[in-house]
């Protein structure tokens, strides 16, 4: 009888123990597993390394209103050196107003890139690096602020026509530079804000 009830003990035992392993939901073994995640030397469990928005733009700069005024006034430097310098060229030569405005805009973008190299060479970066830098930085603003700039010479008639003598010239030349500066800074906080334009010689800067 001793030995009937252990072996009645024992077959209840083992039921139990296979009921209770049947009783443990799929999703405790799939749990399990998923606990299995990479530890640290110290056995805590690690996290996947995601990388967030924030991390992926570490680098971008701010793209405050402050930047973009500060790169569109180097590009209006640039732009106003080289404008003037052409329309004086253009008088001397006795060209008309078609070869001037060329020479004029051509001299712009030579001076608007040529502020942009000087910065970044000092920083120690190869000519032909520095060169494509410039030409990523500079050449979105410089084509908004010469269409700006030319188009309202354009639509002022009396303007076109006016000498170096003139202060009709000089009045116009200041509102056009004007008007392009306002629209041309939007233009570049957007670039900037992007990672692009002035935010690529930002990177040499800092």
């Amino acid at each position: 009888m001793e030995h009937e009830a252990h072996a009645h003990h024992t077959h209840h035992g083992h039921a139990a123990h296979e009921h209770h392993e049947a009783a443990v939901p799929a999703d405790h073994h799939a749990h399990h597993h998923e606990a299995a995640a990479p530890t640290d030397r110290q056995g805590h469990h690690r996290e996947a390394a995601v990388p967030t928005d924030h991390q992926a733009h570490h680098h971008a700069p701010a793209a405050t209103w402050r930047m973009a005024a500060q790169a569109t006034l180097h590009c209006l430097t640039g732009c106003a050196i080289g404008e003037v310098l052409g329309m004086v060229l253009g008088t001397a030569f006795g060209w008309g107003n078609l070869p001037t405005t060329v020479l004029a805009i051509a001299l712009a973008f030579l001076f608007g890139y040529s502020l942009t190299l000087r910065g970044v060479l000092r920083a120690g970066v190869g000519f032909r690096t520095a060169f494509r830098v410039a030409l990523a930085a500079d050449t979105l603003s410089i084509a908004v602020m010469e269409l700006i700039d030319n188009g309202v010479i354009l639509v002022w008639p009396s303007a076109r026509d006016a000498m170096l003598g003139d202060a009709l010239f000089w009045i116009s030349l200041a509102i056009s530079l004007v008007t392009a500066f306002v629209v041309t800074t939007p233009v570049n906080k957007w670039t900037i804000g992007r990672g692009k334009g002035h935010a690529v010689v930002h990177r040499y800067h800092h």
